[in-house]
């Protein structure tokens, strides 16, 4: 079971900021061999959704009101520690996400920018997608949208 918390930039510990940090490059540059710029200057506007086991920063989002990413609402940097994936803690991540953009900024639309190959697991969250595939950091991704009208089928 996964402890989690919603937080501003200005809210982040130190720790709470390091370790967010770490888990990114450790999966999107080391893990997935990818040479980016993840710090983008972005992590200012976002709200930063952290998913603790045991204390320990296992799954994370950050998200972001309409206009300051996409033009809707949207989540990014979807990522959970590769030890951790087993036990589904994206579902759990995801779904936090999902009910802090309707908390936090009343929003029901959300767009996201996919790696391909979780299509299903974004679908499986009634995110569907639109538009043409793409390459981001070399990366086949896809523009998704989330329609909370739809069935849910996780």
């Amino acid at each position: 079971m996964l402890t989690i918390t919603v937080k501003s930039f200005d809210q982040l510990t130190t720790k709470e900021l390091y370790d967010l940090l770490q888990l990114r490059s450790e999966v999107f540059v080391v893990e997935q061999d990818c040479v980016y710029q993840d710090i983008d200057g972005k992590d200012q506007k976002a709200l930063h959704v952290l998913g603790f086991k045991d204390e320990i920063l296992v799954a994370y989002t950050r998200i972001f009101k309409p206009g300051d990413y996409f033009e809707l609402a949207s989540i990014g940097r979807v990522v959970v520690k590769d030890n951790q994936r087993k036990h589904k803690y994206g579902y759990d991540i995801m779904e936090a996400s999902i009910q802090a953009i309707k908390a936090e900024y009343n929003q029901t639309k959300i767009k996201i920018s996919a790696q391909c190959y979780l299509k299903r697991f974004y679908n499986n969250l009634n995110f569907f997608e639109v538009g043409e595939q793409y390459l981001e950091d070399g990366i086949p991704h896809i523009a998704m949208v989330y329609d909370n009208k739809k069935p849910h089928l996780a």
